[in-house]
């Protein structure tokens, strides 16, 4: 899997905003690595630098300069609608008649050709072949017609599918959420200003305090003067759809979404895994680095019945060989894990082990990691998934593999377990989540793991009727 996006948006009292901007920038580099953009507003004009790769290599101190205003708006990306160009890469940014315009967008539309056409016919010339130029495009359009609200409710009623945006009119920053909440978005506090992030850890850098999050169908408007903050319920649905993936592999763990601390989840997903699934085993050992926190739990509730499993790093982790996703080959991504991870053989040789991962996608990795392990010494290689199987792909944000390349695509459980040479192999249920979460299995998007999606696409099956919002009525304001 790909990570999604990621988003931020400041406005602050009366200091420039762009390195704060670059700094919330870095702490969301996880969300993605192809490029990296910043766009602010001086009052008077509109400045942009973006630039394709790591944010690191997309900026230097030369390009912080002219970035000029103490409102703005910024975007690390990986893309999963669009090409991988500079053309594609964001925020994305318009000039109209009713001023300028900027957007960073994580998720994905699923009627973005829809739109898009209905755009060109009305005469709309588009630079690139992703969704966020259609939203740039439908909201400048409506900013014709209406006022700011307005405007960007006329919009989310016609998108469909997930994204949080952060975007700037002219000097005012604005943060939205969509109607089911698929994707995050937070709104935090800082001494000087407010700033909208995708995730809380961006608000913790710039040393801010974490509000909350904005809530599904939410419209935040920063004061552009960085002293408040306004807020509209635009949409209301009856549920959610918030992906769990952020809280079992995608988000940092040290990030708080939907009111939960990411690292407490996966400990007790992890506890969990044992619950259902528990075998006893010598040391327990975590895929580093997002498998960590849920052999923790694991280990823990292990001890708590009385078992002598021993929590143990037993594979440590090469931090600069690139990600085995990015092999074009599968005799490369199979040396890359040889690369990117070296066994301990103190902590494995002659006993038997269970590892703890975050998910199986292929089963690439899976199968090189079991080798590796018995290869060390290990007599016995268990292993246990923080996740469900992940039997279908993903439309709302995550380049997921294809189906004829996720190894539970068409496999039982005992086939992927011989398959990638486990002696034993045990999912978590998507029960166990939800009820970690806190929350109704109707509440999550689970697509990915039942081929039942909570939006209408074409071709594949929802599991629930898809509402779409009533056109009209007054926006509301919010209550905080």
């Amino acid at each position: 899997m790909h990570e999604k996006c990621g988003v931020v948006g400041i406005s602050l009292e009366d200091r420039n905003a762009a390195r704060p901007l670059y700094y919330s920038l870095y702490a969301l580099q996880h969300r993605g690595q192809e490029s990296a953009g910043i766009v602010t507003h001086d009052g008077f004009q509109q400045h942009s630098h973006v630039e394709m790769g790591l944010v690191g290599d997309a900026f230097g101190p030369e390009d912080l300069q002219p970035l000029n205003g103490s409102n703005g708006i910024g975007h690390v990306r990986y893309p999963t609608a669009g090409s991988v160009n500079a053309c594609c890469a964001q925020p994305f940014s318009v000039s109209f008649k009713s001023g300028s315009l900027g957007l960073s967008h994580n998720g994905n539309l699923v009627n973005a050709d829809e739109i898009g056409d209905e755009l060109a016919d009305l005469g709309h010339a588009f630079t690139s072949d992703g969704d966020t130029e259609v939203i740039a495009h439908d909201l400048a359009r409506n900013l014709l017609e209406e006022d700011l609200v307005r405007a960007v409710k006329r919009t989310m009623e016609r998108i469909h599918g997930s994204y949080s945006l952060t975007i700037m009119h002219d000097e005012t920053v604005l943060g939205v959420r969509d109607p089911q909440g698929n994707r995050p978005l937070c709104i935090g506090e800082l001494e000087d200003g407010y700033v909208l992030a995708s995730e809380s850890a961006a608000i913790d850098t710039l040393d801010g305090e974490l509000i909350r999050d904005v809530k599904p169908g939410e419209l935040v408007v920063l004061h552009p003067d960085g002293t408040g903050y306004d807020t509209y319920q635009l949409i209301e649905q009856e549920n959610t759809a918030h992906c769990f993936f952020e809280h079992v592999y995608f988000a940092r763990p040290d990030s708080t979404i939907d009111d939960s601390l990411v690292y407490e989840v996966r400990r007790e997903l992890g506890r969990k895994l044992w619950e259902e699934s528990g075998v006893e085993s010598d040391v327990v050992l975590p895929v580093p680095d997002s498998g960590r926190a849920f052999a923790s739990g694991y280990a823990e509730a292990a001890q708590d019945d009385g078992s002598d499993i021993e929590f143990a790093e037993g594979l440590m982790k090469n931090r600069y060989v690139g990600r085995t996703f990015i092999m074009p080959t599968q005799d490369e991504r199979e040396r890359a894990v040889r690369l990117k991870l070296n066994p301990i053989k103190s902590t494995i040789e002659g006993k038997t082990v269970t590892i703890i991962d975050d998910s199986i996608v292929r089963g690439t990795t899976s199968t090189q990691l079991i080798q590796l392990l018995k290869d060390a010494g290990a007599e016995e290689v268990n292993v246990r998934i923080g996740a469900p199987p992940i039997v279908a792909p993903c439309y709302m944000g995550i380049d997921m593999a294809s189906r004829d390349e996720l190894i539970a695509g068409n496999q039982s459980v005992e086939e992927i377990r011989e398959e990638i040479e486990a002696d034993s192999l045990s999912y978590l249920s998507i029960d166990a989540i939800a009820e970690t979460l806190e929350t109704s299995r109707a509440d999550l998007c689970l697509g990915c793991v039942t081929g039942e999606y909570p939006y209408d696409i074409e071709g594949e099956e929802t599991d629930r009727d898809v509402v779409r919002p009533d056109i009209g009525g007054e926006p509301t304001p919010a209550d905080d």
